[in-house]
Parts: structure tokens; C-alpha cells; sequence
């Protein structure tokens, strides 16, 4: 452990910043920031969040001069313990985004905070994609897959980050900065550097000049390797600019900060094939492999039985395992992919054909089908975390990452079953990149008493004597970090193991970036700072393994917390109290009301990136639920049923602030929110509409088509332009819609009333949610005649609402369950192939999909509605949730603010026609970011269609 900064280098730190606010020491940020997807934990002494690469290098002088050891995070997904420090923690996720894509796709320049997934979403329109392709790409970031060497899937070694880089600009420890695509590169570094530039043609020819050294460098770096430093870079490379960049791929934040990287970029192959072929036992799959490999395949991934059981208990499992009935079984995805669709169906064949012969224990299918693909490999991706969030209660899960030549696969397999048996590890998983001889491993325990340690420690031993005798390496992806540090002198000898000292003292002389991560003297390393089994906090989030999957779409993500910080957090404050550490307990729960409770939009988005189906939109709700008092679930409850008259009100009081001037409302209304509370009181804004009308309408003269529940959200809030007889709002153009194709609708009696329930169960305030749900059940109930009917929603948070009132109703035996449609499902599905054509498109739109469409998997029906209005629909690069989430927007506008930040600039840069959504509120959040005016989809259509 570091020893603690003084108070005078914390603020040096913060004397460097632009601002002080961007070191950060309050217990909650510590908290917050402390975990990543790691077995380990320590806490930083501060969080420093820079704004450039110029800060950046402030940053690491002043941990040099002062000894305070500095370490760099991005998305936090590295599983090796290289992302956590007791130092200087420097996180570079938020301001560090920006892509560049160069060459018409063929080259792309990028910084260190960008997803490879947003990578590959900037690319997808030239036809490329990022080389590496990790399992985590959802949340890893271009600065640990550069850090970490990432490769992936597919790509092998042929196309990780080290074949692929172009060139780097690096910040080196002293503070210099070298871009090492530079034509003048080498002559920079040798004269602002001259000791590494020497340094490193020194190192260069020593391992050239040594036989045995190239031996172990070739065999080691011809399979995937993250073990210690790059050393191939040495042999591979004669320019010192060369060789610092390509060292600096793998070094895990050791030798420097990577500003930005330029990337050349391979196909994006159109066509896949994917099937899951599942064999009797683990040693039947791995004698698979060669007949696979030869027949073109270009991902083989291997799951073992536990693997297959734990993918069987997910939500979202695919067909092919939750039929399975697996005892010993194992099974490989398999998949082709081509650039041509002929030349995929060869493929396919041979695939069918060679699956044909190796003895399945289930038929094998293979499928071109976009959904089924995706299944399988959502259930790849996320293993590792839906492995380890079916862990024991009170148990923490190490994951393991090794590699060994392909034709010792199997042998090391059985190896490795043999030492779970022998040191008493059940459970264990076996799964990974067959293909590549690469497995990973999961071992669960507490990892806390000397047995446990001792326990370890053997398991360990023995295991790398396995892997290395087999020629393998012990990191073959996850990078070295604090896991295998100890062991990096027996996999390469003292000599290299000397190579790489060298290394780090020229690159870091003082030893203060991410000490005793790669180079580690002690022989215990990988036994200290294991993380305690967390306490249980809330069922809902009690599973969570850190592996921060739910952070890129967290619309409080660059505000406060994300649902992984949240989760921690409160977990630290029940640790704290568990412990008697009262004084940090306060601390934490000082600022987590805000930063946790607050400013959560409760959008659910989390839950789309969840390996382990945790919403922390219900823990956020369950805390809101408990906070509440009498008074408050009182007033709500009295809402629930008063709710037309709440809904007019609300409308009513909007119309008449919108007469007024802003500068008169304003002053007013800031005072109410200081007396009353800012999560209480919304704060007005001059863009809002006037209040919106009543939502009953007469019974409809013949036989209606489906029971309209028109949103209450549009009598709170009318269409843009009130006022204007061309802008009608949603209900009136979807009636507009209906009346064209010939469809009546039945708006129920007391629909002015009536709600989806999503005010009361975002607020926690459980009374009102009961009443208002056996409310509009009851109402429901009757206008659908007991569910012949379908109930349509125009406003996508609603539709999702009304499910969940569903959801909530027990159906008498044999009654028909009820059915809510979104109105823009209904539209795509039922009208618009009844309007025909004939009606003018306008150029362009810009698209916001909302959380709510993409939860329920509305957006291809959104896109086709949004098609038929518009020539080019565009949804942003940046696209997310907008974080207005009712009111919450209005109660906290800095989170609509900073959730949109980088889509308003999206959208700016489209100069779209127009622009739509498919909920009000979301609307209301997306022309406040973009100064345009959102509205409903819908209303574009009606508006098309009723002008032709």
C-alpha cells in the first residue's frame, strides 16, 4: 500500500486542475470510484478527473515529485486488479471521447474514454470496425483495451490492439508528450527524452542479440499474450518512437497515459452464420476443435456444463440451452462470416457437414437470423457476470484468463477440473476462446481466512505449473495486473524479467504509475487486497458483480453516480455500519440522497446492459419508497384519486405560466423549490407548452378496432406550437391515423382518471400505485371486454407502465390476459399498410428512440413509422436516454442537461427536417437539450398523410 498523501501533494493536485472541483475527497467519491470488475479493493486517497491531455501530464509530474502514486481508469472493466488504487485515482471515461474516423473508415483516431462499442457504431456506415472485439465491448473503453492489449472473439492476435495501432500520443511520466505517428517522432523523443530513446535502442539490441531470448519472445507473442510487458515490440520494431508505442500497448497504465490512438480498422463482415453444438463432455469439444478450425469458422467458443446451467436461468436465455436437459455436456458457438452472401452459404454447408461428424449430443442448427445470433451471444458476453452473480451468497468471484497452445487444450481442461477437486472448488466454470487455446476460469470462495488464502495460494501454484508447462502463458487477455505479477519471472526467465525492469525505470524512474501492477517483488501480491463478500443491500442488486456493463447507458453517468456506483456505495455504508465505523457511514450517506437517489432517472437502461437482469432503478425506487413519509404517500395516495383533476390542474397552471413572462414565474418558483425542496417542487422553464386537453371522447359509432388509453403525460402538457391548428398533439394525430385507415377506437369511460401508475412507482409511494393500478385495471377490464380487445398507449413510458400494471393483477382462472400496445407498434403493424402511399416525405428527420422503446423492443417499429415520413431517419451516434424521466428533468434539470450533452451536439451537426420521439416527456427533455422541437412521431405521419 501507498503511504498517505499529505494534504499538501492533494493540493498540488488540485492546484494543476482547472478547477478544484476536479479532485475530489469526499468519502463518497473514494467509495464510488474505488471498484472495478476486479477481485481487489483498495481506496483511492483522491479522485481527480481531468479535462485534457495537458492536465493529464500535470498530473503525473506532480505524483513524481511527490510520491504519490497515480492510477488511470477508464471503463473499469479490467478484471485483474490494474484499474484500483490507494493513491491517486485518475479517471479519464468523461472527458475523453472524441473520434475522428479517417480515411473513409480505413483509419479511425481515437480517445482513451470512447467504448468500442460507440467505436464500432461511429464505423458501421463505412462498412469497418475496431479490430479487438472483447466480450465487454459494451463498456470497455479504447484506454484499457490499448492498457490491456485487448483482443477478443475473433480477432486472435491478427487483429488486437497491438497489430492494429497506427500510432499513439502518449504522456510520458516526466510530462512529455510524443506523438509516435509524427514524421519528426524519433528526433522529438531524442531530444526531449534522450535517456528512453537510448534506453530503449539499447534494450532492443540486447534481446536481438541474445538467442534464447528471441526463442521465448516468438513462442510467447505467437499466441495470445498480456503476461508482463510487449516484448515483441523490441524484435518487431527498429524506430525507438515505434517501439515506445507498441510497449506502451500492454503496459496497464505503467508507463503513461494514452491521449488518443490511431487505429487502422478492419471489414465489417455482412454476413454471419452462428450455431451453438453441443457434445456429450469438455473433452469431445475440445477434440472438435481442429475439424472447426480447418472448416473456416471464425469464432469458436468454448462453454462447459455450469456454464450452460447458469445460461439457462437467464431471462433472456436462447432457445438452444433452456431446452437443454445438461448434466455433463459442453458446447461450442460457432460462427462463420463473410463478406458475400454466396460465399456464407458455402460456408454454412461445410459448417452442417462437419457438424455432421463429430458425434453432437443435440443436432446442431445454425442461424443467419439477426435475433437468434444476437441471443447467443448475449449470453456469451455477459457469462463471465452471469457466472459470478450465481455465486454463493457471501462468496466473492475470481476469474481467471489463461492460454495454451490449441492441441494442449484438452489435457489442460483436465488439469484444471482435477485441481477444482483437489482444492475443494465446486462450481467452477470453465468457458472462453477455444479457438485460440484461450479459457477462462471462475473460482468463488471468501477468499478472508487463512485456510482460504492458503487455499488459494496452492490452487494458484499448481495451476501455473500446468499452464506453463504446456507452453502457455498465464494472461493470455486480461493483462498481468496484481493477479499474476508474482509469477511474471517464471514464465520468462531472469533475463527478460530484467528486460523489463529496465524497462519501467527509464519510461518511470520515480515508480509512481500503478506500482505493483505487471512488476511486483512481493511473492504474495495476488493474495492481498481481495475484495470482502459484499453485505446484502436489496435482492433486486444483491447479485451485482461490478463489472460495470450498465455505465455507458446511465444517463447519470457524467453527473453523479452510475448504477454500478450506486449499488457499491450503499453496500460501503452497510459495511461501514456492520463494522462500527459510524463516522464513514455518515459521511456516505451525507451526499448519497443526491448523488444516488435523486438524480437516477429509474429509466430501466441499466437493465438492458445487465448480464444479471439488475434494474437499480428498483433499488432507487425502493429507496425513494422507504425515505417517503405519511405526509407525502398521503398527498400521492389523495393524487391517485383525484387524478383528473390533478392532470387539468397541472395543464391549466402551465397555460397560464406560459402567458406569463418567465421573468415573473421564475423568481417565484425558485422560491418554492428552496422552502419545498428541489426533489419536490419543479423548476419552470420558458420552453415547456401550455397545459394539454382532456383526454375523453365520445363511444365510437361502430365496432372499435382496439381500446385507446391516450397518455394523461399530453393533458399536463400540450403539442408544440399550442395554439397553432396544425400542431394537434399525439391523441388527435393518431385518431387522424386511425380514422384514415378505417379503424375506430374506444377511449374508455374515466379515462381522464386513469394512469399507467409510473408517477407513484418512480416515486416509491406504494399506497397511490395500488389504488391507481386496481383503477385502470378495472377500467381496462371493462373496455376491453375482459381482454378481447388490445389496449393501445401513445406515449412508450406509459405503454411500458400500463405492463407493469398488468403485470400486477392476479387474472381470475381461465380470465384472458390483457394486452397493452405502444400506438407507434400498432401504427407500423396495423395502419400504415392500410394507408398505402402517395404522401411527400420530408428530407430528414432525427430520431430519438426513448428508454422505454428500447426496453421493449419497440425501435424497428419506431424506425419503420419514422420511415414513412422522412426520406433519411437518423438516430445520433451518441444517442441515449434523455434523463427527463417524467419530472425528474424538471426537479433536476442538470441531469437532462448533462444526459444530453454530447446528442444535442449529434443532432446540431444532422441539421435534420425535423425531429421525433414517441414520448412526451422525452420530447420535452430532447428541444430543451437541442433548442428543436420534438414531436410525436406520430404527428409527423398525420401530418404527411393528411396533406397528400
Amino acid at each position: 500500500m501507498s503511504a498517505q498523501a499529505g494534504p499538501e501533494a492533494i493540493a498540488r493536485i488540485r492546484a494543476v486542475m482547472a478547477d478544484p472541483g476536479q479532485t475530489r475527497t469526499r468519502a463518497i467519491d473514494l467509495h464510488a470510484n474505488a471498484h472495478d470488475a476486479s477481485h481487489f479493493l483498495l481506496i483511492p486517497q483522491a479522485v481527480a478527473v481531468p479535462e485534457s491531455a495537458e492536465e493529464v501530464a500535470r498530473l503525473l509530474k506532480t505524483s513524481a515529485a511527490h510520491g504519490f502514486p497515480l492510477t488511470l481508469r477508464s471503463g473499469g472493466t479490467s478484471l485483474s486488479g490494474q484499474g484500483v488504487t490507494d493513491g491517486l485515482l485518475v479517471d479519464v471515461r468523461r472527458n475523453f471521447r472524441k473520434i475522428d474516423v479517417l480515411d473513409g473508415g480505413a483509419r479511425v483516431r481515437v480517445q482513451p474514454g470512447v467504448t468500442v462499442r460507440a467505436l464500432n457504431a461511429r464505423l458501421l456506415r463505412f462498412g469497418r470496425k475496431f479490430g479487438p472485439d472483447p466480450a465487454s465491448e459494451a463498456a470497455c473503453t479504447i484506454g484499457g483495451v490499448v492498457a490491456n492489449n485487448s483482443s477478443g472473439m475473433a480477432c486472435g492476435i491478427r487483429d488486437n490492439a497491438y497489430r492494429t495501432l497506427e500510432s499513439l500520443t502518449v504522456v510520458l511520466p516526466s510530462g512529455t508528450v510524443i506523438d509516435t505517428g509524427a514524421d519528426d517522432a524519433d528526433s522529438r523523443l531524442r531530444a526531449q527524452e534522450p535517456d528512453i530513446f537510448a534506453g530503449l535502442l539499447e534494450l532492443s539490441a540486447r534481446v536481438r542479440g541474445n538467442p534464447g531470448s528471441r526463442r521465448i519472445i516468438e513462442h510467447q507473442f505467437a499466441m495470445k499474450n498480456t503476461m508482463g510487458y510487449g516484448l515483441n515490440s523490441l524484435l518487431d520494431f527498429e524506430s525507438p518512437a515505434e517501439i515506445l508505442a507498441h510497449l506502451i500497448v500492454g503496459s496497464e497504465g505503467t508507463l503513461g497515459f494514452v491521449a488518443e490512438a490511431v487505429f487502422r480498422t478492419v471489414p465489417r463482415l455482412a454476413h454471419a452464420t452462428s450455431g451453438l453444438l453441443v457434445f456429450r463432455d469438455l473433452e469431445s469439444a475440445n477434440s472438435a476443435l481442429p475439424a472447426l478450425v480447418a472448416s473456416g469458422a471464425a469464432t469458436v467458443e468454448l462453454l462447459d456444463s455450469l456454464s450452460l446451467k447458469v445460461g439457462q436461468a437467464l431471462s433472456r436465455v436462447p432457445g438452444v440451452v433452456r431446452e437443454l436437459r445438461v448434466e455433463n455436456q459442453a458446447a461450442l458457438l460457432v460462427e462463420y462470416q463473410s463478406g458475400d452472401a454466396g460465399e456464407l452459404a458455402e460456408l454454412g454447408a461445410t459448417a452442417g457437414r462437419v457438424a455432421g461428424t463429430l458425434g453432437l449430443d443435440a443436432p446442431a442448427e445454425f442461424s443467419t437470423d439477426t435475433q437468434a445470433r444476437a441471443e447467443l451471444w448475449q449470453l456469451r458476453k455477459g457469462l463471465y457476470a452471469a457466472i459470478a452473480g450465481a455465486r454463493p451468497p457471501g462468496t466473492t468471484a475470481l476469474l481467471e484468463d489463461v492460454v495454451v497452445p490449441v492441441p494442449g487444450l484438452g489435457r489442460t481442461c483436465v488439469a484444471l477440473g482435477k485441481l477444482f477437486v483437489k482444492y475443494g472448488y465446486e462450481n467452477s466454470v470453465i468457458f472462453g476462446h477455444a479457438k485460440d487455446g484461450n479459457i477462462h476460469f471462475m473460482l468463488t470462495d471468501r477468499f478472508a481466512s487463512t485456510a482460504e488464502l492458503e487455499r488459494y495460494s496452492g490452487f494458484t501454484e499448481d495451476m501455473v505449473e500446468v499452464v506453463l508447462g504446456e507452453g502457455g502463458s498465464l494472461k493470455a487477455e486480461h493483462g498481468t495486473g496484481r493477479v499474476m505479477a508474482p509469477f511474471v519471472r517464471r514464465q520468462y526467465g531472469d533475463e527478460l524479467y530484467d528486460v523489463m525492469r529496465r524497462i519501467k525505470a527509464l519510461i518511470d524512474p520515480a515508480g509512481m504509475l500503478n506500482p505493483g501492477v505487471i512488476l511486483n517483488t512481493d511473492p504474495h501480491a495476488h493474495l492481498r487486497h481481495i475484495k470482502a463478500a459484499p453485505p446484502a443491500v436489496d435482492a433486486e442488486v444483491d447479485r451485482c458483480v461490478s463489472c460495470g456493463y450498465c455505465e455507458p447507458v446511465c444517463p447519470s453517468k457524467d453527473l453523479t453516480l452510475t448504477p454500478r456506483q450506486r449499488i457499491v456505495t450503499l453496500r460501503a455504508i452497510e459495511a461501514a455500519l456492520a463494522d462500527g465505523d459510524a463516522a464513514l457511514a455518515k459521511a456516505l450517506e451525507a451526499d448519497y440522497n443526491y448523488e444516488a437517489v435523486d438524480t437516477c432517472a429509474v429509466d430501466g437502461m441499466c437493465q438492458t446492459a445487465c448480464p444479471v437482469d439488475i434494474n437499480t432503478g428498483n433499488l432507487v425506487k425502493h429507496l425513494r419508497r422507504d425515505a417517503s413519509g405519511k405526509l407525502e404517500n398521503g398527498a400521492w395516495e389523495t393524487a391517485a384519486k383525484h387524478w383528473g383533476a390533478v392532470t387539468q390542474g397541472a395543464g391549466l397552471a402551465l397555460t397560464m405560466a406560459a402567458k406569463v413572462p418567465a421573468g415573473v414565474v421564475l423568481p417565484v418558483n425558485k422560491l418554492g423549490r428552496k422552502v419545498l425542496g428541489a426533489d419536490r417542487l419543479p423548476l419552470y422553464s420558458a420552453e415547456l407548452p401550455a397545459g394539454g386537453k382532456a383526454r375523453r371522447r365520445p363511444a365510437p359509432s361502430g365496432e372499435p378496432a382496439a381500446v385507446y388509453f391516450p397518455a394523461c403525460v399530453n393533458t399536463m402538457f400540450g403539442p408544440v406550437g399550442t395554439g397553432d391548428p396544425g400542431h394537434s398533439g399525439v391523441q388527435a394525430s393518431f385518431e387522424q391515423l386511425c380514422a384514415r385507415a378505417g379503424l375506430q377506437l374506444l377511449v374508455p369511460e374515466g379515462i381522464d382518471g386513469a394512469c399507467c401508475g409510473t408517477p407513484w412507482s418512480s416515486k416509491g409511494m406504494a399506497a397511490g400505485l395500488a389504488h391507481m393500478h386496481a383503477q385502470t385495471l378495472k377500467l381496462l377490464r371493462e373496455a376491453s371486454r375482459d381482454g378481447e380487445l388490445d389496449i393501445i398507449c401513445d406515449a412508450s413510458s406509459c405503454t411500458e407502465g400500463l405492463i407493469h400494471t398488468l403485470e400486477s393483477e392476479v387474472p381470475a382462472p381461465g380470465q384472458r390476459a390483457l394486452r397493452v400496445v405502444d400506438a407507434v407498434e400498432f401504427t407500423a403493424e396495423r395502419i400504415l399498410p392500410l394507408l398505402g402511399e402517395g404522401w411527400a416525405r420530408i428530407d430528414s428527420l432525427a430520431l430519438h428512440p426513448t428508454c422505454s422503446s428500447t426496453r421493449m423492443g419497440l425501435n424497428p417499429a419506431l424506425e419503420r413509422v419514422a420511415g414513412a415520413v422522412a426520406e433519411s431517419v437518423q438516430v445520433p451516434d451518441s444517442w441515449g436516454c434523455c434523463g427527463f424521466a417524467g419530472d425528474r428533468g424538471m426537479l433536476h434539470p442538470e441531469l437532462t442537461a448533462s444526459a444530453t450533452h454530447a446528442q444535442a451536439a449529434d443532432v446540431a451537426a444532422m441539421a435534420a427536417s425535423a425531429h421525433a420521439s414517441c414520448n412526451r416527456t422525452c420530447e420535452l427533455g430532447m428541444t430543451r437539450a437541442t433548442g428543436e422541437d420534438y414531436r410525436h412521431v406520430l404527428e409527423l405521419l398525420a401530418d404527411a398523410v393528411t396533406a397528400k
